[in-house]
């Protein structure tokens, strides 16, 4: 794997795990930090899922405004421009991903870094994790995709309480909510996510892929044209070998062995 500043990529088996890596600042994430999530991502070199993590206490507390990456004497185009350039393209990457995609939380998962890890199929939160939209507490609104998200995860009543008031969701109200799928004690955390990471991996990865685009792409459709996605997805994945041996498996009383093609 490539070596990068602001981040950790290695494969472990089959799954790329990539851990922000600013630990003395709560992983508080500059434009770069996103470019090489990206750059990691664009590498997955046969890996057939990601785990995204924090290194230290914190999962992403935010983009790094306090570090000065964003300061500027014109700072709203600033800001525009490291959205534009910076972390909406990595947002973007992650949506287009072939394999499913986990993220542990752990500590605060706040403004950008709420966006990133409620942007994974599956986020485990640790008991220590909370989530927030601290925006309006500095005149600002939520980025990163969160007003897209958060309606489309928890409704629009509880993404208004999340976005206009600013205050933290702990981990065990996200998953109340359906934000999140899994809360795990602190110290379980990295092993419960990778294991469900590994356990996405061997699965019948084109599936997988062609799930998590739909599922994505499914609340701005109509039920005829989602219909008719699935068809054509059906018509994709049928004559691979992943589901060629799922169906002499299931014929044959048996687990699978999904090879990811």
């Amino acid at each position: 794997m490539a070596d990068y500043e602001m981040i950790l990529a290695e494969r472990r088996g089959d799954v790329l795990v990539v851990t922000l890596n600013r630990p003395d600042r709560l992983n508080a994430a500059p434009p770069r930090m996103f470019d090489e999530l990206r750059e990691a991502l664009a590498d997955l070199n046969g890996a057939r899922a990601v785990l995204v993590t924090g290194a230290g206490r914190a999962f992403c507390s935010g983009a790094d405004v306090g570090g000065g990456a964003l300061g500027s004497d014109d700072p709203g185009n600033t800001t525009f421009t490291a959205l534009t350039a910076h972390y909406n393209p990595t947002m973007l990457a992650i949506a287009d991903l072939a394999v499913p995609v986990v993220t542990a939380v752990r500590g605060p998962a706040a403004g950008i870094g709420c966006s990133l890890a409620l942007a994974a199929d599956f986020c485990v939160a640790s008991d220590t994790a909370y989530f927030l939209q601290a925006f309006v507490n500095i005149g600002l609104v939520p980025d990163g995709g969160a007003s897209w998200m958060l309606p489309r995860l928890i409704g629009r009543a509880r993404a208004a309480e999340m976005m206009m008031l600013g205050e933290r969701v702990p981990a065990a109200r996200a998953l109340e909510w359906g934000m999140i799928h899994k809360l795990v004690a602190d110290d379980a955390l990295d092993a419960e996510a990778f294991a469900l990471a590994e356990r996405l991996a061997a699965g019948p990865t084109v599936a997988l892929g062609l799930m998590r685009r739909g599922l994505g792409q499914a609340l701005d459709c109509s039920y005829a044209e989602a219909m008719n996605r699935e068809a054509e997805n059906q018509r994709k994945v049928r004559g691979t070998a992943d589901s060629m041996e799922g169906g002499m498996a299931f014929l044959q009383k048996r687990k699978p062995a999904f090879k990811g093609r």
